[in-house]
């Protein structure tokens, strides 16, 4: 394995920045500091230091979680709010979140350790899918559609619904479901604010190939080994045969 890969699968930093710790001399392999970035390194036999801290590799993990509206995607939170980590048993304190859902937002929240492909997941260029369920309190417009699809300008920049769908329609509100290309901030609200249809309601159903299904509220499951495979295809970090 690459060493810069090797460190960012252990989670030391992203495969860019790890080159440049390794440029800066901060990282040994059986104590002579590598500085060449097509060395290759054997997880299994090799001794791996950054700044003098023994860097391993832990058996990559990925789980699917069903985020309640009201908690909040963060690490800890001073005020005392409920954090997605207090809602999940303390063997995947380590895992880190797959991009972020808002604090009102639920549905669908990836966490890993395999740093590389989240960070290749994020990236705007890999172009990986996001799904949402979209409550308002009246339909949208043909008009409205029509300009989620072509495109909002936002505060920070022209936002554009890949695909979006009707699913239900009359009585109290409607249900859409729109997919985009990137994760910026609370950017399905501000495109619905936009067009003048303010959400009600917001779930993420479909991160990539990973899908929400039938996960209950608060319930978190570990995911199959080739639904692992699929989400290292979407992110581009499928090892070559």
């Amino acid at each position: 394995m690459r060493l810069q890969k090797f460190l960012s699968r252990a989670g030391v930093a992203s495969r860019r920045a790890a080159e440049r710790l390794m440029q800066e001399g901060r990282v040994s392999v059986n104590g002579a500091v590598v500085t060449e970035l097509g060395s290759r390194v054997d997880p299994d036999s090799d001794v791996v230091r950054f700044d003098g801290r023994r860097v391993q590799l832990e058996s990559e993990r990925w789980i699917a979680f069903h985020k309640p509206r009201g908690v909040l995607t963060t690490r800890s939170d001073p005020g005392g709010r409920p954090t997605i980590y207090d809602r999940l048993p303390p063997e995947w304190a380590t895992l880190k979140y797959v991009g972020r859902l808002d604090r009102d937002t639920g549905g669908l929240l990836l966490l890993s350790n395999a740093g590389e492909s989240m960070h290749r997941l994020l990236h705007p260029s890999s172009e990986v899918e996001r799904e949402y369920a979209v409550r308002t309190a009246e339909t949208p417009s043909r008009d409205a559609l029509r300009r989620l699809r072509e495109g909002v300008q936002l505060d920070d920049g022209p936002a554009r619904a890949h695909r979006v769908e009707v699913r239900r329609h009359g009585g109290p509100g409607a249900v859409l479901h729109v997919v985009l290309l990137e994760g910026r901030n609370r950017e399905v609200r501000r495109m619905f604010e936009a067009i003048g249809f303010p959400v009600t309601r917001l779930d993420r159903v479909r991160f990539g190939p990973i899908a929400l299904g039938r996960l209950g509220v608060g319930r978190w499951r570990e995911l199959e080994a080739d639904e692992v495979r699929a989400l290292s295809r979407a992110a581009g970090t499928t090892e070559p045969k």
